[in-house]
């Protein structure tokens, strides 16, 4: 499988636009990511399993899903997060 991004998100937060605009665009490119909404159970589970307490986050997990890399309530530029991916 390799590695993927997880993108944590909430509808009220400011930065958050950015964050799944990113995701999306890694995603047309072939990227593997998966978004959640913190304010869904399903998303809320997750977030908990990955300690995250701030929107938005993102996480990049390996193949075993352990954390390669994280940002915690800012988007990274492109090109840094590509290269933990």
């Amino acid at each position: 499988m390799g590695r993927q991004l997880l993108v944590f998100v909430k509808n009220d937060c400011p930065r958050c636009p950015a964050a799944k605009a990113l995701g999306e665009k890694l995603r047309r490119e072939g990227q593997m990511v998966r978004q959640f909404d913190v304010e869904t159970a399903d998303g809320l589970a997750e977030a908990s399993f990955y300690g995250v307490m701030a929107t938005p986050t993102l996480i990049v997990v390996d193949e075993d899903e352990e954390v390669v890399a994280s940002w915690r309530g800012n988007v990274p530029p492109e090109d840094e997060l590509l290269a933990r991916l």
